[in-house]
């Protein structure tokens, strides 16, 4: 079994030429042997012809006009082994000796008045044999120049095989030396631009094993996230929990079980929707309306005051990004900003300069303690850097603000 396919290939065409070489030469002495035997043929073809019609004209049998042809009245005076073959029935025949002589035996009835007569005539044609001879006098020659040509064909078809095979064991190398852990760029292999087979399967190959290394970076951060977002809470409420099974649980106790729950869903949203970013085609939204819904969402579930609200924003705000992430960004920081809060505390949020900002007090006692926007940092930046976002937190004494810098539309 070939290590490599270039060995194959080199195998294929070195196979191919030597069995290319073998069947002309062996045509070619093929043609050769018949041609000569063809000759002989037509000597002794020839000299028939003649002798029949000399002894029609004068009733005797005539001399051949060609040395190496002599004429037997009978089968007596030939040599043995032209003997045997006149009778095994044989009436044409190629006869070889070890002696050195190679005859061509034809039988001959010549036809005149006095009737038929039964000639053989028998040619010794050893020197005629051309093939023969020159076989032995530069066959070495020949076979030289044969193997010299089989080398010469063996070597083009070693450098014909290195060069059709050369780009894809460039492309086997460059994919052999693929780090695990790749960063998030994509693989670009040195064959991509070529204009043919070997070029397509270096861009997709390329474009599926970047796919593949995102896809595993998605799955490994779900695993890791969900470890670490959700032991917090999960902790929270199982601490709350074994308490209810002593004493009834309080007004707090069981808002901060449901608060528990409400940030479980929504971080289990946020991870899901990040594990499918690579999925998530982008697109030109007006993100105002984002942010008109989740206020909207929001002023239903908590006691609203018409001067806790400070909206500075334009008409439309378009943008480039994913309508879904962005909705949960947006939900994440404006929950946060509500639920860690000062309370009675107003809520900012205005666009100035690219840059969208969200602002609320927080209590000057607790802010060491309170998390403000802080809650689920880690997810929040994920999900900016998902749509290409930039997201910068900025914690104070008496305020905490984020300021989100989403994509302009074109």
């Amino acid at each position: 079994m070939f290590k490599s396919i270039r060995h194959g290939l080199f195998a294929a065409l070195a196979g191919f030429t030597v069995l290319i070489c073998v069947a002309y030469t062996g045509l070619a002495l093929v043609i050769s042997y018949v041609t000569e035997d063809m000759l002989v043929d037509r000597l002794l073809e020839r000299e028939a012809a003649a002798m029949g019609a000399h002894f029609r004209l004068h009733g005797a049998i005539g001399q051949p006009g060609i040395d190496l042809i002599r004429v037997y009245s009978g089968s007596e005076a030939l040599p043995p082994l032209a003997r045997e073959t006149i009778a095994a029935g044989k009436q044409r025949a190629e006869i070889f000796t070890d002696t050195g002589h190679h005859y061509h035996l034809r039988t001959l009835d010549l036809r005149g008045a006095g009737g038929v007569r039964r000639v053989y005539l028998l040619a010794d044609v050893g020197p005629l044999l051309v093939v023969s001879k020159l076989f032995q006098d530069i066959g070495g020659m020949l076979v030289s120049v044969a193997l010299g040509l089989i080398a010469l064909a063996l070597l083009l078809a070693w450098l014909l095989s290195r060069r059709l095979v050369s780009p894809l064991q460039v492309l086997a190398n460059e994919v052999r030396s693929l780090a695990p852990d790749m960063p998030d760029t994509p693989v670009v292999f040195s064959a991509r631009g070529r204009r043919d087979e070997i070029g397509y399967l270096a861009d997709k190959l390329g474009t599926t094993i970047a796919d593949l290394h995102a896809a595993l970076r998605r799955e490994h951060a779900f695993a890791r996230d969900v470890s670490h977002e959700l032991r917090t809470p999960l902790t929270v409420m199982n601490n709350t929990l074994a308490q209810a099974s002593s004493r009834p649980l309080e007004r707090h106790e069981a808002a901060q079980l449901q608060t528990g729950l409400d940030e479980m869903r929504n971080t289990i949203e946020v991870l899901f929707a990040l594990a499918r970013a690579g999925h998530i085609a982008s697109e030109v939204f007006d993100l105002r309306g984002c942010i008109e819904e989740s206020l909207l969402r929001l002023l239903d579930d908590v006691a609203w005051r018409d001067d806790r609200l400070v909206l500075d924003l334009p008409d439309r705000l378009e943008v480039a990004g994913n309508r879904h992430l962005a909705t949960l960004l947006v939900n994440n920081c404006l929950g946060n900003a509500l639920f860690h809060g000062m309370p009675g505390a107003p809520l900012r949020v205005s666009f100035a300069d690219g840059v969208l900002s969200m602002a609320n007090a927080v209590d000057p006692g607790r802010a060491g303690t309170t998390q403000g926007f802080l809650h689920g940092q880690n997810l929040l930046q994920r999900i900016a850097g998902a749509m290409g976002w930039e997201l910068g937190f900025h914690p104070g004494a008496t305020a905490y603000r984020v300021d989100i810098v989403p994509l302009r539309a074109p």
